[in-house]
């Protein structure tokens, strides 16, 4: 008899408990789904993938602020790429911290960055409005390898640079070229 008393006893604690922490939510608020996630639009060793939201009572703003929230994001990841393998680089020929040619590379990165994005793809879009107000959506991707190659050629242009310079910074968007082409994904 205790037995079977007992069991009803977990049983009804158990779906309080159940009910308790179903109905709970974080401290934080509830948790959104936004469109766009997950790793079919997050960036990886070939793709820089960003997505934008932005809201307006006109769709076309709305669109605007996406459109530049999601280029300043990819713009963002393509500095902060370049450091790293500028960094990597001069690490790994034993230059140690170049920080002239380091400044110089990331300067002609923002520049490139702040007039062209190269080859960029919208890989989604999306438009909702609640009570008047816009919201949109979008996803893009740049090939990391069409944008290292268009570096390369804006690199070649830049009559500030020395040769050797030139040379170094050819090498080292090479080697992530040849780098993002060996991945099959």
């Amino acid at each position: 008899m205790n037995t079977a008393r007992n069991k009803y006893i977990l049983g009804i604690l158990s779906l309080v408990f159940l009910f308790l922490f179903s109905c709970q939510s974080s401290q934080y608020g509830d948790k959104m789904k936004e469109p766009f996630s997950g790793s079919k639009y997050e960036s990886n060793n070939k793709w820089f993938r960003a997505v934008g939201k932005g809201t307006s009572q006109k769709d076309n703003i709305a669109k605007s602020k996406a459109d530049l929230a999601v280029k300043s994001e990819l713009a963002g990841q393509v500095e902060s790429n370049i450091k790293q393998v500028s960094d990597q680089y001069l690490d790994e020929t034993g230059l140690g911290d170049n920080s002239e040619l380091t400044e110089k590379f990331s300067s002609l990165t923002r520049q490139v960055m702040n007039t062209t994005i190269v080859d960029i793809r919208k890989i989604g879009e999306e438009k909702l409005m609640k009570e008047g107000v816009y919201t949109v959506f979008l996803a893009y991707e740049i090939k990391k390898a069409a944008m290292f190659r268009f570096m390369k050629k804006q690199i070649r242009l830049n009559k500030k640079l020395s040769k050797i310079e030139i040379d170094m910074m050819e090498a080292m968007l090479d080697a992530e070229i040849k780098k993002t082409e060996s991945l099959d994904y």
